[in-house]
């Protein structure tokens, strides 16, 4: 059941996004994707909610080595719970960036 309810998650973290980036009103943004408005303000809401509640404090440390992405551009480690840790890349994907998070914090 985690697994269905990070996949709505996630869903509306994308919709969200894309609505944001595309310019568009929420309300054109919603009938153009046959989605209540009001459905998509209430996931804005939880979204910010939880992002709110979420955040994690970040101390840096040097790195035992540099770590380079294929261009020479310097990459991001992001280290979460039970010892993940993701290392990102310059130019990812925000929006795909967050639902693999949302997924792996809400691994219990």
């Amino acid at each position: 059941m985690r697994q269905v309810g990070a996949e709505v998650w996630s869903k509306w973290r994308g919709l969200v996004s894309e609505q944001t980036r595309s310019g568009q009103s929420a309300a054109k943004f919603c009938r153009e994707r046959g989605i209540r408005v009001w459905q998509f303000y209430d996931w804005k809401k939880r979204l910010v909610e939880a992002e709110a509640e979420s955040f994690v404090s970040v101390e840096l440390q040097p790195a035992e080595g540099p770590t380079y992405s294929s261009s020479g551009d310097k990459a991001i480690e992001i280290r979460l719970r039970r010892g993940r840790s993701l290392v990102v890349a310059p130019g990812f994907d925000a929006s795909h960036l967050q639902a693999l998070l949302a997924v792996l914090e809400s691994e219990g």
